[in-house]
């Protein structure tokens, strides 16, 4: 009887855990939402060298986990309509996934929350995420107008991290080696 109780239990446990995981689009979706459907998309791999990752720490005001970077070109026609990249992280003890869209010059386009492993009540909302569409990477800060959300600090705190990350790897290693 004892065997049957723990067996419940353990199956109740599992399924209240596994109901906060949320997935929202795969890869090729995303890739779809960030691009459109008719263009083609080409993974960009970047390995920053020790200058450009204190560079990238500093200014993104993260601690980088990983070498290599990997951007997706999206392209129309051989012309690039902008820059993808997914980032995962962790919020408290789980993670989420955004895809974050830059236009071809580099701005913030969009944020997609492709996989959300947090209880939902965490998860910014995307209009949260519109308020921060075209602002400069200077600006992607709480004590620089961006306003956190009750409830969710971590959340945003993470996002804004990732987005940033994301942005200064665009300028650093996109954007300069363009213009060389």
């Amino acid at each position: 009887m004892k065997i049957a109780k723990l067996i419940v239990l353990s199956y109740l446990i599992l399924m209240v855990t596994a109901s906060f995981a949320t997935v929202y689009y795969s890869k090729n979706e995303a890739m779809e939402l960030a691009f459109g459907a008719g263009a083609t998309v080409e993974p960009l791999s970047l390995f920053p060298d020790e200058d450009q990752v204190v560079k990238i720490e500093q200014v993104a005001k993260i601690k980088l986990e990983s070498g290599l970077f990997t951007f997706y070109v999206g392209k129309n026609q051989d012309k690039i309509v902008g820059y993808a990249a997914i980032e995962t992280s962790t919020v408290r003890t789980k993670p989420e996934t955004l895809m974050i869209v830059l236009s071809p010059e580099g701005e913030l386009n969009h944020v997609y929350t492709l996989a959300f492993h947090e209880p939902s009540e965490y998860e910014p909302p995307q209009a949260w995420y519109e308020k921060l569409y075209k602002k400069p990477l200077a600006n992607m800060d709480f004590n620089k107008g961006v306003d956190g959300i009750s409830g969710a600090t971590l959340s945003t705190r993470t996002a804004l991290n990732s987005i940033r990350k994301v942005m200064m790897i665009y300028q650093l290693m996109i954007k300069n080696k363009d213009s060389e």
